[in-house]
């Protein structure tokens, strides 16, 4: 690596926290929000990265516990690698917009929380939403538990 190479740095600008978020492309319904969120682990606590990933993984049912309340329809976190060598996490979700936070009161979430606060640099980048696809034999069922945090079965049909 040349020292101009070392001397780049990919800037991490996180969104103000008053943020009232991006407009949602037409694609998502009302009442929902779909949001790709992005921030640097801090050099040096990948490992820790890796240990807050293992956790939630090991923790699937539990970490269902706070759905509910939280709105949230779907979430998924990616690990990327940059050009000059930084580790940034990468966070999409699918929540109803009425949802609330991670409940601290759950141990598992109180978990995920400290690990965010030892892993990744406070805040978060927001990408711009443009377009979301559902089948729509899961789109009713997805505003339902966006809007209620509960979901049933039941033929949407009738």
């Amino acid at each position: 690596m040349t020292n101009h190479e070392r001397s780049f740095q990919i800037p991490f600008n996180p969104t103000s926290r008053d943020f009232a978020g991006y407009p949602m492309p037409v694609s998502v319904p009302d009442g929902m929000r779909l949001e790709l969120s992005r921030s640097r682990i801090i050099p040096g606590q990948e490992d820790v990265f890796d240990e807050w990933m293992d956790m939630l993984n090991s923790r699937p049912t539990e970490l269902q516990e706070g759905l509910s309340a939280e709105r949230q329809v779907f979430e998924a976190t990616f690990r990327s690698i940059e050009a000059d060598g930084s580790t940034w996490i990468y966070h999409l979700s699918l929540v109803g917009v009425d949802g609330s936070e991670n409940d601290e009161s759950i141990a598992v979430d109180a978990d995920h929380v400290a690990y965010s606060g030892r892993a990744k640099e406070p805040g978060w980048e927001e990408l711009e939403p443009r377009f979301m696809l559902v089948p729509s034999e899961f789109l009713n069922l997805m505003k339902r538990f966006a809007e209620t945090g509960q979901c049933d079965f039941k033929d949407d049909h009738d």
